[in-house]
């Protein structure tokens, strides 16, 4: 029997590849061929999806991008033999962009059937669950401090530490909670994984709980991620028949559950403490810190949030090793970043590779420059909170601290890209437009300064006494980075900063003007 690739993921949706699927089944009724189908995750390589792989001794060849119209061609040219053709792109395994990544948290998607536990296991999946069993608690946490795993949300904290802080609470009711409000522009990561590889973030999240004596999670989804609520709850439903949770995971006599989690579109609850208020129930605010969500979270309880790509990576750790995921990376900034290309792009998706890569590497090499054919004006890291960083930035390695040092954020690792048509002072219009509808409303930084901003800007564009109200925008980006409760607020000044900073001629100011000041 001939097995063929063909990517459910949402992305591959988007371009027909449910169209080829489709057309590939009537073809197999009415030919009478001997072919399985499976739908796997995306690859991560958008530009060739809809992508069909076929599965030959040499490995699974390459097929992208493929129109539902082109199937019945491609099957009498030779498709089904693996034979050359012009869609044909060799061994996906050896293709240069793919084959120069390190994929370690993203390993199996776009490789196995997301839907399938057998498929999991055969691919190394609950491994890291065994030997966090044989391991226990103390052990657990310390491979994950030993391997340097910080906070994939954004933040960067140290994942070990906050473990530690919640298994050192007295025993009682405790929770793990994954953040997957993944709401950033150009972001794409958690869905993939959710959609592509759903029983390692299960599979994370139940090694979590044993770790810190938390006996239930919970997933909080997005509701704009309709097919990853699905594979969750599928994934879910199937581990726990299997006995992967319950009241006795994997006969080790820890007890671990969890479920899903819908959210209603409010981008402020990507922030923790918002979100631990919708999924209690309530309206999405921030709370004021202390205390911590790792001593009074969830129902009052303590409680771990972490993000999906964090608690994706423990397995391998706990698999291979803190020592093996802590070999990769530069400084503070250790194991891989799943970062994600987007904007004006030719080559745009998901490249898993070890920190230390440069902004440039990424934008003009992997990325291939713009698609638009124009020279890169400005690249946007970190979701619409991140700063805009030009040209001259571009050899900033990809780690936390080095994009700190020049007012810059990580973030979720999501990069969008601008060609020089760009209009700097609308994209940090955009930025106090985008805080100001999906504020809290809970502090005055945010709530009133978001507004403000807008105003203001649009009275430097107008030329309406300029200078003045240059020097107003600047020190109401300080009040809302200085006075805000949350991120939000807290961030939202930096796309503002840095495109005024870096790009003063879209403002009608002056670069000595801005070095001045600094």
């Amino acid at each position: 029997m001939t097995r063929i690739y063909i990517s459910r993921d949402s992305g591959a949706l988007a371009v027909g590849a449910e169209s080829v699927a489709k057309r590939f089944e009537k073809e197999v009724k009415e030919r009478g061929l001997d072919l399985e189908i499976v739908r796997t995750g995306s690859r991560g390589m958008y530009w060739l999806e809809p992508l069909v792989e076929v599965e030959t001794d040499q490995g699974r060849v390459g097929y992208g991008p493929v129109k539902a119209s082109e199937v019945g061609t491609l099957i009498d040219d030779g498709i089904l033999a693996g034979k050359p053709d012009k869609k044909c792109i060799g061994v996906v395994d050896d293709y240069p962009w793919f084959k120069n990544q390190t994929r370690l948290t993203f390993a199996r998607v776009g490789i196995t059937d997301p839907r399938s536990l057998k498929d999991y296991q055969a691919h190394g999946g609950y491994a890291g669950l065994k030997r966090a069993i044989e391991a226990g608690p103390d052990a657990i946490i310390e491979q994950v401090l030993t391997s340097g795993l910080r906070g994939r949300g954004g933040a960067g904290f140290p994942t070990g530490i906050k473990w530690r802080t919640v298994a050192d609470t007295p025993p009682q009711q405790k929770y793990i909670v994954c953040n997957a409000d993944e709401g950033d522009s150009g972001t794409f990561a958690d869905r993939m994984i959710m959609e592509g590889d759903p029983f390692v973030l299960i599979e994370g999240m139940t090694i979590a709980g044993i770790a810190v004596g938390a006996t239930y999670g919970y997933i909080y989804v997005r509701s704009e991620y309709p097919h990853s609520i699905e594979a969750l709850r599928a994934a879910i439903d199937a581990a726990r028949a299997a006995g992967f949770l319950g009241t006795n995971v994997a006969g080790s006599g820890y007890a671990y559950d969890m479920e899903v989690r819908e959210g209603a579109g409010a981008y402020v609850c990507g922030e923790e403490t918002s979100l631990l208020d919708s999924v209690e129930g309530k309206r999405g605010e921030v709370r004021a810190k202390p205390p911590l969500p790792a001593h009074i979270g969830l129902f009052g309880q303590p409680t771990i949030i972490n993000n999906v790509l964090s608690l994706a990576s423990v397995p391998i750790i706990m698999d291979r090793g803190g020592e093996f995921y802590r070999d990769f990376g530069m400084g503070r900034s250790r194991g891989t970043m799943p970062i994600q290309l987007a904007g004006n792009l030719k080559y745009g998706g998901l490249y898993e590779t070890a920190f230390g890569i440069t902004l440039g590497e990424l934008v003009d090499e992997i990325g291939g420059g713009t698609k638009s054919g124009r020279p890169v004006r400005a690249v946007q890291v970190g979701g619409p909170l991140g700063a805009y960083f030009p040209r001259e930035l571009f050899d900033t390695p990809f780690d936390y601290e080095a994009f700190a040092e020049r007012d810059g954020l990580i973030g979720h690792g999501g990069i969008v890209v601008f060609d020089d048509t760009v209009d700097m002072a609308q994209q940090a219009h955009f930025a106090m437009e985008f805080c100001a509808i999906e504020s809290c409303g809970k502090c005055t930084p945010c709530r009133i300064g978001s507004a403000r901003g807008m105003e203001v800007i649009d009275k430097i564009i107008a030329n309406d006494n300029r200078a003045a109200n240059l020097e107003i925008l600047e020190d109401l980006c300080n009040t809302m980075k200085l006075g805000s409760l949350c991120a939000l607020g807290g961030f939202a000044p930096y796309p503002v900063m840095s495109a005024l900073t870096h790009f003063p001629e879209d403002f009608g100011a002056e670069k000595k003007r801005l070095d001045a000041a600094e």
